[in-house]
């Protein structure tokens, strides 16, 4: 006899779109290091052969290059930003020592509206001897914002059931110990800049409410535009700059 065949129902779930709150504060200082104005230029129009009177000129402009450095918003309780989509990374690159999820599947579950989300902290000029990614390492000096103290509250869309809230959660503690934000970050190896605790905006905190109250707009416009030095060898660094800029223009 001819066996009969048994239709069996398919059962998709709906998949629904969560989102929660949380707020990150820095517990080693943070890098910030946007890519210069000119630098983007370049990079559109090509560069050009340095002539004689080009070679000749200071190389680096520090407090040009600190204000450039960082990541500037129109409006908002701050004038600095936090790129949402570095938290979207660290948390991705988290999901590497996180068991019970991988790092594509994170990458697919997240999702990270716009482009900057407020960030608290008075930023200071730091500069530090880097090495270049040309073949012989050329050594450089490079100017960056260093903030000392740091938080910013962000939000975070995933999808249920697959993620749900205590997974984010997880994820995101996972990538404030293991990745960071910012330059020089735990992630790469030998820095360990940026590494951040998390916490829920209905949980009383005293670091943040002092980011805040004292390290918002008003406090961050004012170190922009008179920047103070983030350590002795920048102060001595910088000193050493003003006297040669006097010398070259006499």
């Amino acid at each position: 006899m001819a066996k009969k065949a048994v239709e069996q129902e398919i059962m998709v779930p709906e998949l629904r779109r969560g989102i929660v709150k949380l707020r990150i504060i820095g517990e080693t200082p943070m890098f910030q290091n946007r890519m210069a104005a000119k630098a983007k230029q370049q990079l559109l129009v090509g560069g050009r052969k340095k002539t004689a009177a080009d070679r000749a000129q200071i190389k680096h402009h520090p407090v040009a290059e600190f204000r450039d450095s960082l990541e500037r918003m129109r409006d908002g309780p701050t004038a600095l930003g936090l790129r949402v989509v570095a938290m979207k990374a660290a948390m991705c690159t988290a999901a590497l020592e996180t068991s019970g999820i991988t790092k594509t599947s994170a990458q697919r579950l997240l999702f990270m509206p716009g482009d900057l989300s407020a960030l608290y902290g008075v930023p200071q000029l730091r500069m530090d001897v880097v090495r270049s990614a040309d073949i012989n390492r050329t050594p450089d000096v490079r100017t960056r914002a260093f903030l000392p103290k740091w938080g910013a509250e962000i939000e975070i869309h995933h999808v249920l059931p697959q993620l749900p809230v205590a997974s984010v959660v997880t994820l995101a503690c996972n990538a404030g110990v293991l990745v960071g934000l910012g330059d020089f970050r735990q992630e790469k190896g030998k820095g360990a800049f940026g590494s951040f605790r998390v916490i829920t905006p209905d949980m009383q905190d005293d670091e943040w409410d002092d980011l805040v109250a004292n390290h918002g707009r008003d406090a961050q416009l004012a170190a922009i535009d008179s920047p103070e030095y983030a350590d002795e060898d920048t102060a001595e660094l910088m000193e050493y700059f003003f006297g040669e800029e006097k010398r070259r223009a006499a």
